[in-house]
């Protein structure tokens, strides 16, 4: 059987937040549903909301 990695389905969870440090904020996107699916770029480069309409 062959899965669609960019699928979703209904028990998929994921969320975006800023985590913040003293020396730096990151953009940190998860799949909380799954471990180690994450990634993570500087909140500085991060796109904004419009850039990704």
């Amino acid at each position: 059987m062959v899965t669609n990695s960019h699928t979703m389905t209904s028990d998929d969870t994921v969320i975006g937040s800023i985590d913040s440090t003293n020396s730096s904020e990151e953009y940190v996107i998860a799949d909380i549903s799954a471990d180690g699916a994450w990634l993570s770029m500087q909140a500085d480069d991060a796109p904004t909301l419009p850039a990704w309409r």
